[in-house]
């Protein structure tokens, strides 16, 4: 039986390199971990618990790669994704094997994993919050300077009465 002869209208399908590399998820405003499976050039394939609507845009970390790719199929958990740019791939790779292999801080140091420490954020919703508080405490500190201006003019009057009988009685 001869073999079939190739459709050349098709592009042959890219090599997919099967891998197992821990990551984080962005669709919209929410992340959530998700775990790459396979990676080529131009897409990966990811599972996730979250799901994600086909066609829409996601962003994936991995260290400091940032993947924006968008949702071409999902199945479950599974979710393909196509990215308009090129993949650094051995670099993806390399860095999650050279992550799992490093076991303590560098010189007895803490390494941040992020771009940006959270010191920032972390300070941000501080001063929010004592904006916050301060805004409160001005509006009931001028709420009850209201009501004792109230009850001092509505109490005028009657004790000056009293005042004046008490001084009639002496």
């Amino acid at each position: 039986m001869p073999a079939p002869k190739p459709n050349h209208r098709q592009r042959p399908r890219e090599l997919r390199r099967r891998v197992v590399i821990p990551a984080r998820l962005r669709a919209g405003a929410q992340w959530t971990d998700a775990c790459i499976l396979n990676i080529s050039s131009r897409g990966l394939l990811i599972r996730t618990a979250r799901p994600v609507p086909e066609g829409s845009f996601v962003e994936v970390r991995k260290g400091d790669h940032a993947i924006i790719a968008r949702v071409a199929w999902r199945s479950g958990g599974r979710v393909g994704l196509h990215s308009d740019e090129r993949l650094p791939v051995e670099e993806i790779m390399s860095s999650s094997s050279a992550q799992a292999l490093r076991l303590v801080a560098e010189h007895g140091k803490f390494v941040e994993r992020r771009g940006q420490p959270r010191t920032r954020a972390d300070d941000a919703r501080l001063r929010g919050r004592a904006i916050e508080f301060f805004g409160i405490g001005g509006l009931v500190l001028a709420l009850a300077l209201g009501v004792w201006g109230m009850a001092q003019q509505a109490l005028a009057v009657p004790l000056e009465r009293v005042e004046a009988a008490l001084d009639g009685q002496s």
